[in-house]
């Protein structure tokens, strides 16, 4: 009886507090927008405060959900490794950690309300944006003759409650089973949603691939359908997919065309990858790698036959005695033992060809219908940052195909399960993904919006963190859109309109802990698109920044060593942090692209080039470029033959052998090119080393604008000069009060000053 009683207090007790915890959030509402009240009176802008309300009204909804649902939470958190053993006691303080999240949130804006109120900080008018009067233009999206950034949320329902405020992306879904019948019949209810869609607001077509018309599995038989377990789930080789998808876009995209709802794009795929390696000694295939078809074996056939003309060539070079092209065999999956040899290197260089065509094939059929339109992949830029390079992507030649340059850019916080990362050990947030691929992407294109179709900063299946510290996403966001990122579908908003949980979700590994439990963490997001957009000509001033220094990539070393862009990876880390704008060049880059757009080639531990990549290399040198390379690189072609010593030509060719080498020299001649800024930065932390990312532009009355984001894991002391003098003064843009020139930033702090003498 005593224990039946003392669960009862509890629960009593509970249900006190929790509704104690709501009415003094609602109390805080109302203080708030009192405040917003007396505010708007002295002209001051209150967007910031009026999302906040709304993002405290959301939760609280959200909170009561939860708590009349902690089974289902609890069997959420129990998916999560490191959620497990606390899964219980977490699902039951989960309503009432939102409510005091909120109130935290609500507390903070009233606060700084007042020193708004009081004048002891200033804010500049702030943009409201509609969605359904933007444009893309070239490399930015134009809101008001100004340029703007957007983001909003996967699965997020489209009801004003949730649109006002945090995003009003619109856009369409197709598949190809909604080409019912084989003669090209659509859906009607699909075609009567296109006939009656009104133009809406910005957004994209999601074009997938996962489903295929039941006639075809018929018609073309079983082997049709495979790779199921990826987002392409049919064969891309069989003559059957061009003609589905030629009948599916000539009903579809005529209907869709010159739409507000398709200006950012047909997103062709979503994470496209057709990884097809195994690896014997590990005694399993990988992750989502298989097999081919025979119409993939014939078309590499054709293309052997294409690249090395004569089955002579090709038997010396892959050291077999093929008697003809047609004779050809190789075994698929291709184990990865062969890595380095010339059959993987054609086997690898065909796969990213043959997927590069069917993209291409998918693009053309789109423009017949709208010539218009824009195309983008959401590509995962780990597949080009990260070591291998058998899955098919060719990040360089899909980035070219494309009209918007198209991603889902990650960068992991905190591991849910397996062993510590590299990462850790220097830093709050794993920024490989996101800077590297940014920047190689924004050299590939610099012209082209970039649009992160799906953003994972806040939250992936392996990092997550419930009590994450909402500085992460100012710092993650604020990275990101300095580094080029123009608009973002974030991951993800998976509650109904009216607090559910979606039964998808709850089921899924990648719910529990991510942003629809995070009130302050959401909420900082719409902050900081606040801060962009109300400075979004200094953030495109950086994302246009000229890049002196250009780290060659070659495909062909990528391909043939194991372990390349971990190489290439220790170059661009050193010289990240410097405050010079860092890039890439290709062959195609060499070739395409004005030389003036840099000013030093640097070649690190790429010992594969082709010959034209070698040949664009000297070019560059005897039309009096510079290139800084070490003693391995740019030696053998694709198959391992010697090629020849680069030659100076008219230019300067100097060789160096080490990062700080390489990055020491490389500096050095920029300065005496007068090409480093102003500005000057020193930092001390911890753990020595570097981990504040600036970057540096001059705003149109001359005056020096830095951004400083401290992806560190430990506090940062900087010490700022401007051309050695310490007496400077620095201005905070946000705040509009005085800052320091010697700051400590704790991790994932960001610094926006203005800086004058």
């Amino acid at each position: 009886m005593k224990c039946f009683i003392c669960f009862l207090m509890f629960i009593v007790t509970s249900v006190c507090t929790s509704q104690s915890l709501e009415k003094e959030a609602k109390n805080k509402i109302k203080i708030l927008e009192n405040l917003i009240s007396k505010a708007e009176k002295r002209g001051i802008d209150v967007l910031k405060e009026k999302t906040t309300v709304r993002t405290a009204e959301v939760f609280l909804k959200f909170a009561n959900w939860d708590e009349k649902h902690i089974d289902a939470n609890t069997a959420s958190f129990k998916r999560v490794q490191s959620y497990k053993e606390n899964a219980t006691k977490m699902a039951n303080e989960l309503a009432d950690f939102e409510r005091n999240d909120v109130i935290s949130m609500l507390d903070e804006a009233s606060d700084y309300l007042q020193l708004l109120i009081k004048n002891k900080v200033f804010r500049k008018p702030s943009v409201r944006v509609d969605w359904a009067k933007v444009n893309v233009e070239k490399d930015q999206l134009i809101y008001n003759n100004a340029p703007v950034f957007l983001a909003d949320y996967s699965w997020k329902p489209k009801t004003k409650a949730l649109t006002e405020y945090h995003g009003n992306l619109d856009g369409f879904f197709i598949t190809p089973s909604y080409l019912v019948t084989e003669d090209g019949a659509i859906n009607p209810r699909i075609e009567n949603e296109l006939n009656i869609k009104p133009d809406g607001t910005l957004g994209f077509v999601f074009m997938n691939h996962k489903n295929v018309p039941k006639w075809a599995k018929s018609k073309y038989g079983a082997q049709f359908s495979m790779r199921e377990d990826t987002y392409t789930a049919y064969d891309i080789d069989h003559p059957g997919a061009r003609i589905i998808q030629k009948k599916l876009l000539g009903n579809v995209v005529p209907k869709m065309a010159g739409k507000k709802f398709t200006q950012l794009g047909y997103m062709l795929c979503n994470e496209p990858h057709f990884f097809t390696y195994t690896d014997a000694k590990k005694k399993k295939l990988p992750w989502a790698s298989g097999s081919v078809s025979k119409f993939t074996i014939d078309k590499f056939k054709t293309w052997l036959k294409e690249r090395h003309k004569n089955i002579e060539a090709l038997n010396s070079i892959w050291n077999t005695s093929f008697s003809s092209f047609s004779d050809v065999t190789i075994k698929i999956p291709i184990d990865i033992s062969l890595q380095g040899t010339p059959i993987w290197y054609d086997w690898s260089l065909f796969n990213m060809d043959r997927v590069t065509d069917w993209y291409a094939f998918l693009k053309s059929e789109i423009t017949k219908h709208d010539p218009e339109a824009k195309v983008h992949l959401k590509i995962m830029p780990n597949l080009w940052t990260e070591n291998k390079r058998i899955h098919g992507i060719d990040l360089e030649a899909l980035t070219n195909l494309s009209g918007i340059v198209g991603n889902d850019s990650g960068a992991q916080h905190k591991n849910t399960w397996g062993k510590p990362k590299k990462w850790e050990a220097h830093y709050a947030f794993d920024w490989r993904e996101l800077c590297m691929g940014y920047d190689f992407m924004k050299s590939v294109s610099p012209n082209k919006i970039n649009f992160n179709s799906e953003l994972h900063y806040l939250s992936t299946v392996r990092s997550r963190d419930l009590y994450l510290d909402p500085k992460f996403a100012r710092a993650s966001f604020w990275l990101a859109h300095s580094y080029g990122m123009t608009a973002s579908q974030i991951w993800y908003w998976p509650r109904t309109a009216d607090g559910a949980v979606s039964k998808r979700a709850i089921k899924d590994k990648g719910y529990a802990g991510s942003n629809n439990q995070q009130p302050r963490v959401t909420n900082e997001v719409a902050m900081t698109l606040i801060d962009l957009n109300t400075n979004s000509k200094a953030i495109m001033a950086m994302q246009r920044q000229r890049k002196p220094l250009r780290i060659f990539y070659s495909k062909t070393s990528a391909i043939n060593k194991d372990k390349h862009m971990d190489d290439l990876f220790k170059l661009y880390k050193a010289l990240n942090f410097e405050g010079v704008p860092l890039g890439f060049v290709t062959q195609n880059i060499i070739e395409k692209q004005n030389h003036n757009s840099w000013d030093i080639l640097l070649g690190y531990k790429t010992p594969f080039v082709t010959e034209k990549e070698f040949n664009a290399i000297q070019t560059y040198l005897n039309n009096g470029g510079t290139v800084i390379k070490d003693d391995k690189s740019f030696l053998n072609n694709e198959y391992g033959k010697p090629l020849p010593k680069l030659k100076a030509g008219n230019g300067t060719l100097i060789e160096l052998n080490s990062v700080v080498k390489i990055k020491e020299k490389a500096l050095v001649i920029l300065k005496e090119r007068h090409l480093l800024s102003d500005i000057e930065i020193t930092e001390n932390n911890a753990t020595k080393t570097k981990g504040c990312i600036w970057k540096v532009v001059k705003n149109e009355a001359g005056h020096y604008i830095l951004s400083v984001v401290n992806v560190g894991k430990t506090d940062a002391t900087l010490n700022i000069k401007l051309k050695g003098n310490e007496n400077i003064n620095c201005i905070d843009i946000l705040k509009g009060i005085p800052a320091s020139s010697k700051p400590v930033l704790k991790p994932h702090d960001v610094y926006f000053v203005e800086v004058t003498q």
